[in-house]
C-alpha cells in the first residue's frame, strides 16, 4: 500500500509512470480489470477510487463504533484573561462585515437578519452538531404549523466542530484558526437584531466556551437569551455495551438521566449565575429518558428497541454507539426545542406538520405521545424557564408584550 497508488500526494497533477503501473500492477492485481497483464492508467485512477472510497467508509465505521473522542487537546489560550488581539469579537461590526464578505461562500449572504416581529416569532443564531442537526431540521416545520414564521440561522459541523469552543476558535481565527477567520455568525450577530442563541453541548466543555458568545451577543443585543442542549445519556457511561437490551430497566434510564443533569450543571450552573435570567435548558435528556421509559411500558407505538447497537433493531431510540438518535426522534427533539423556544405544548399544533419522509412512520400515536414527552420534559425542568401550573399547554411566565417574549423567567 505504501507505494503511493492508495498515498501519493502528486496522483491527478501528472500521469503515473510506465515502471509505476508495472509496480502497481504486481502490488495490486485485481486493478487490472479487463484481465489483459497491463494496468492502464484509466484502470489505476478507477482503482484507487473504489479503494479510498471503501477506506472511507471503514473508517466512518470504525469512528462510529469507538464513539466520540472524549479526550482531546486545548489551547492554552484559553486559560489566558483575553483573547489574541486579532480576535474578531474585538473588531467594530463593519469590519467583521468586510472580513466575512472576503471568505464566504458565493451563495452565502455576508448579513443574515430577520423583520421584526410581529407575533411570536425568535430570531435565532445558533451552534451545534449532528447531536442537534435533527432539530434543527425539524423546528421550522413546527414552527410553520403552528403559525410562527421561523428564523433560525446556524453554523454547525460535526462532531467537535460543532462545539460551541471550536466554532468560537473558527469564527474568530484564533488557536488552531489563527490568521483564518471565517466569521459566519459573528457578523450576523454585531449587524443585525437577534433574541436567542442555540448551543449543543461537547465533552469537557467549559462555561468559558459559551460566555463568549454569549458576553459577544448581548454586546450588540442586551435582551437575547441563551439555550444551552443537555443532549441524552450516551453508552459510554456504562463503561461498556450491555449483553442485551434487557439491561435497560425504568431504574436505569433515570440514573442515566441524572449522571447527564449532573454533567450539564457543571456548566450550566455557573452561566446562569454569571448571566441571571439570560440561561435556559433544551432538556432534550430527560425527553429521552422518558422515550426510553415510555418504550418499556408499551407506550411507543412502531419503535421496535432502545438501541441499534444492542438489539439490533431498526427502530430504536438511538442508532450507534455515538448515540444519535433513531428514525423518528428527530420530530421529538424539535418538539423540545419548539416547547422551551415558544413556551407552548406541541400538543396545541392543529395543523398538520409537513416533516416529509415516510408518511405511515412515525404514526399519528406515536407523534403524539412524543408531543406530550416533550412538553412533559421542558414543563418539569427547572431550568427550562417554562412551567405550566395550570395545565393548559402555555408556559405561565411566557407573555406576550407586543412582539417579544419577554415574561420569561427561571422556574423555581
Amino acid at each position: 500500500m505504501a507505494s503511493c497508488l492508495l498515498t501519493t500526494n502528486s496522483w491527478g497533477q501528472s500521469a503515473p509512470t510506465k515502471q509505476q503501473l508495472e509496480r502497481w500492477h504486481k502490488q495490486f492485481p485485481a486493478a487490472d480489470t479487463n484481465r489483459d497483464g497491463i494496468l492502464s492508467s484509466e484502470e489505476a485512477t478507477a482503482y484507487r477510487k473504489k479503494m479510498l472510497a471503501t477506506r472511507s467508509k471503514q473508517s466512518d465505521n470504525d469512528r462510529s463504533a469507538r464513539g466520540a473522542p472524549r479526550q482531546f487537546k486545548i489551547d492554552a489560550g484559553w486559560d489566558l484573561p483575553r483573547f489574541p488581539d486579532e480576535s474578531v469579537c474585538y473588531k467594530t461590526p463593519t469590519q467583521i462585515k468586510a472580513i466575512y464578505e472576503d471568505v464566504k461562500p458565493a451563495n452565502q449572504d455576508t448579513i443574515v437578519s430577520f423583520p421584526e416581529p410581529t407575533g411570536r416569532e425568535r430570531r435565532i443564531v445558533a451552534t451545534g452538531h449532528s447531536f442537534m442537526a435533527p432539530g434543527f431540521n425539524t423546528l421550522p416545520k413546527i414552527c410553520k404549523a403552528a403559525g410562527i414564521q421561523p428564523m433560525l440561522y446556524t453554523h454547525t459541523g460535526g462532531g467537535i466542530t460543532g462545539s460551541a469552543r471550536y466554532k468560537w476558535e473558527q469564527e474568530n481565527g484564533i488557536f488552531q484558526f489563527e490568521g483564518s477567520p471565517v466569521p459566519k455568525l459573528l457578523a450576523s450577530i454585531s449587524n443585525a437584531n437577534w433574541d436567542a442563541m442555540m448551543f449543543g453541548p461537547y465533552f469537557n466543555d467549559k462555561p468559558e466556551y459559551y460566555s463568549c458568545w454569549i458576553d459577544f451577543c448581548l454586546k450588540f443585543n442586551p435582551d437575547m437569551k441563551f439555550y444551552l442542549s443537555d443532549a441524552w445519556p450516551q453508552l459510554y457511561q456504562l463503561g461498556e455495551n450491555p449483553a442485551s437490551e434487557s439491561f435497560f430497566t425504568e431504574e436505569v434510564f433515570d440514573r442515566l438521566g441524572m449522571e447527564r443533569r449532573s454533567m450539564s450543571n457543571e456548566v450550566i450552573d455557573v452561566l446562569r449565575k454569571r448571566y441571571p435570567d439570560k440561561v435556559f435548558v433544551l432538556p432534550t435528556s430527560d425527553a429521552m429518558v422518558l422515550a426510553g421509559k415510555a418504550y418499556l411500558q408499551g407506550d411507543l407505538p412502531g419503535i421496535d428497541g432502545v438501541h441499534r447497537v444492542i438489539g439490533g433493531k431498526q427502530r430504536s431510540l438511538w442508532k450507534d454507539q455515538l448515540g444519535h438518535l433513531g428514525p423518528g426522534f428527530e420530530r421529538l427533539e424539535g418538539y423540545v426545542f419548539y416547547a422551551t423556544l415558544y413556551g407552548e405544548s406541541p400538543e396545541r399544533i392543529e395543523a398538520p406538520i409537513t416533516f416529509g419522509g415516510d408518511p405511515s412512520f412515525p404514526t399519528t400515536k406515536l407523534d403524539q405521545t412524543f408531543r406530550k414527552i416533550a412538553w412533559q420534559a421542558v414543563t418539569k425542568h427547572p431550568y427550562s424557564g417554562v412551567k405550566d401550573e395550570d395545565g393548559d399547554g402555555i408556559s405561565d411566565n411566557h407573555q406576550q408584550h407586543g412582539n417579544q417574549s419577554t415574561g420569561q423567567t427561571d422556574a423555581k
